[in-house]
């Protein structure tokens, strides 16, 4: 191949690669959008679906190998060990991951902790994953934003309180924003991987406090990854909770 052929095929090469990569870009944004709700809509046997975008993404808010780590190896463990507590409940079988975590206190006694903490775990990361996804808007626009408005007076206060009960938290669990069967936003804690729904709220906004969400980048340091990761926060995701 000549200079001008091979000059012509790389440019050819190149423009093909910049189309990809605002596909990539596109299909990453657009796949976490429904993240959480098709993680809701699942039943037995449950499944980990892909993360949606890359390991690095998050960076420098979360690093590649704590994502790896936290959906690979975290999150997996929660879907597996929630799949073996349901293996002989066959009666539940046909329950969404919904209905079991809003009816944890009709379960049978040998398995509700086991679906508290890991069904929970399971509908948890998987907003999580959302909220953290590459693009969107980063404050909140629309009816979130007035919602937020009305009830904590500023986008900033409403942050502040998110991260006091991040540090507030002993030992682990996740801040919340949510919303009550009213509408009024709050901010909550919460231990380990109790959910909101449980308690009839909707998760607007969830982020993980357990340590291994963040001990490899920040050691002990957990208000600077907090601060990190709410300035990062995909607030269309949250948007699309809240709507």
């Amino acid at each position: 191949m000549d200079r001008r052929g091979f000059l012509k095929t790389s440019a050819g090469a190149a423009a093909g690669m910049t189309v990809l990569s605002a596909l990539d870009a596109s299909t990453a944004f657009a796949a976490p959008r429904s993240f959480a709700d098709d993680v809701m809509s699942q039943h037995y046997p449950f499944a980990l679906p892909a993360l949606g975008y890359a390991e690095n993404a998050v960076e420098p808010a979360v690093d590649a190998q704590t994502m790896s780590i936290h959906h690979d190896k975290h999150h997996a463990a929660y879907v597996t060990n929630l799949n073996k507590a349901l293996e002989t409940q066959p009666t539940l079988h046909g329950r969404t991951l919904r209905e079991l975590l809003t009816g944890l206190s009709t379960l049978p006694d040998g398995v509700r902790t086991a679906v508290r903490n890991n069904g929970g775990g399971h509908a948890n990361h998987a907003l999580y994953w959302t909220l953290l996804a590459p693009g969107g808007a980063k404050a909140p626009g629309g009816a979130l934003a007035s919602a937020i408005m009305r009830d904590f007076g500023s986008v900033a206060q409403c942050t502040a309180a998110l991260k006091a009960a991040g540090l507030a938290q002993f030992g682990s669990g996740w801040t919340w924003l949510v919303r009550d069967g009213g509408g009024k936003l709050s901010v909550r804690g919460s231990a380990n991987q109790d959910t909101p729904l449980t308690d009839g709220a909707k998760p607007i906004v969830g982020v993980d406090v357990w340590e291994h969400a963040y001990y490899l980048k920040y050691q002990n340091r957990r208000a600077d990854y907090l601060d990190a990761v709410l300035g990062a926060l995909n607030w269309d995701a949250a948007s699309a909770a809240f709507a």
